[in-house]
């Protein structure tokens, strides 16, 4: 018996002929159609089965039962497939799931933004530069950062790019995860290389301490039990680009139902939620866990509507609500939506994105976040879940584990005058890993005050 696999789809999408919002404008449509030929018989990425496992983890997190930590770069890019971007990204995640666990004492679900988050919706279609008008970068899956007229064309050639940047992204990961650098008892290795000055570095130094006198204390119990040796980590990214995901979406064997096997989980992003829209109706037909990003204009209306499309038999660790309302906004209009969601009967996941409602310009010109409108997002968040009694479920940021300068504060400080130091997003600002562990402190203090 063939247990788990997947078999291409030979029907055509229901979401062709829907409004598809934030898609490229393909020059040669021959060249894309051979392309999603050539991804439809590509191998999958990820299996139905793994899908399934994180959709139970994600359950445990809508129930209150579990933390969901998911982090990555703002978008992706070819040329950093290497270990070691790879290998910092998820030492970071590490660093920061042993800080939740150990400090909140709460099972940490651990969700990469990675292999696949390689295109970016835009706000505008154009760009312009000393008078030159040029279409937007929207991610290497897509067209070149280079600020002229050839990078800046969409190619479909880049999609089969992203396939395979994302398998050796992947094969690296499931490496590193299971092949002995996430064992718990590396907790001291993972920050050998931090800068010994950084007051995060130094209080994660005590804390794992802390851990290894913990399992010191069970080795000694005769107790060492293999989850201390491993880590599910599971993938994550928004499905833009419908042509990429529909390839890569095939009919699992076991129940004949259809997954999206670019990534475990993926989500619908604040600018191509239309409840109306191809994308929506995309996600409706896989049985991957599905994220939606609600923005500060989301309505009552809307969310209950994307439970009935996307949850209509209300199964938790299906849904998730990704909030990125804004530091200014989260305390007013957050609490309506988790209260009437909540009466609605769903269980759905709520986590916070702290990072994009939070986005100014420097006077540089660099876009960038103030660390203290990030945390103050956070702290908003679980205030009004711990106003109305439900659950703060986890974290969505934007972050790397190289010392950048994107993001203004923190306990290691970065000023307005440092950003042009190590600016090197391509996109939207990120944390950095000093940062980052800043937050993952201060998120385990939050929620052991719930």
């Amino acid at each position: 018996m063939t247990v788990n696999a997947e078999k291409p789809v030979t029907s055509v999408p229901t979401w062709k002929g829907l409004p598809a919002a934030q898609q490229p404008e393909y020059p040669d449509q021959d060249a894309l159609r051979a392309v999603v030929a050539e991804l439809e018989a590509c191998p999958p990425l990820v299996f139905a089965g793994e899908c399934d496992q994180l959709r139970s983890r994600m359950a445990a997190v809508a129930k209150g039962e579990a933390f969901l930590l998911q982090g990555g770069d703002c978008a992706e890019a070819f040329d950093a497939v290497s270990a070691e971007h790879i290998r910092a990204k998820l030492k970071t995640l590490l660093q920061m799931s042993a800080v939740l666990t150990y400090a909140a004492s709460v099972p940490v679900v651990k969700v990469g933004r990675i292999a696949g988050q390689y295109s970016k919706p835009r706000s505008k279609n154009t760009e312009t530069r000393d008078g030159v008008t040029l279409p937007s970068y929207r991610g290497d899956s897509v067209n070149g950062f280079s600020f002229d007229e050839a990078s800046r064309v969409p190619d479909p050639t880049r999609l089969t790019r992203m396939y395979h940047a994302s398998s050796s992204t992947l094969n690296l990961v499931r490496a590193f995860t299971t092949g002995g650098y996430a064992d718990l008892r590396q907790v001291h290795a993972w920050n050998q290389d931090f800068v010994k000055s950084s007051p995060a570095g130094q209080r994660y130094e005590q804390l794992a301490r802390e851990i290894d006198n913990a399992l010191g204390f069970m080795k000694a119990c005769g107790t060492d039990p293999a989850e201390f040796r491993a880590v599910e980590f599971y993938s994550s990214h928004e499905a833009l680009l419908l042509d990429y995901e529909s390839a890569l979406t095939r009919t699992d064997s076991r129940t004949g139902t259809l997954y999206d096997t670019s990534a475990h989980l993926v989500w619908i992003g604040e600018r191509t939620r239309q409840l109306d829209g191809a994308h929506i109706e995309f996600a409706s037909r896989i049985r991957n866990p599905i994220g939606i990003k609600l923005g500060p204009n989301t309505t009552v209306d809307e969310a209950l509507g994307y439970i009935d499309r996307l949850d209509p038999e209300r199964e938790p660790g299906r849904l998730t609500f990704v909030v990125r309302m804004g530091a200014d906004k989260v305390r007013d209009k957050l609490p309506e939506l988790v209260e009437k969601v909540t009466a609605s009967g769903a269980t759905v996941a709520w986590v916070t994105d702290p990072m994009h409602g939070n986005t100014f310009e420097a006077a540089s010109g660099h876009k960038t976040r103030r660390f203290d409108d990030v945390l103050d997002e956070v702290k908003g968040f679980f205030e009004v879940h711990k106003g109305l009694g439900t659950h703060p479920g986890g974290i969505h940021v934007e972050l790397t584990g190289d010392d950048v300068t994107e993001c203004v504060g923190g306990g290691d400080e970065i000023f307005v005058d440092d950003l042009h130091q190590r600016y090197e997003t391509a996109c939207d600002p990120r944390l950095n890993r000093s940062q980052s562990l800043d937050l993952a402190f201060l998120v385990a203090e939050m929620y052991r005050d719930q």
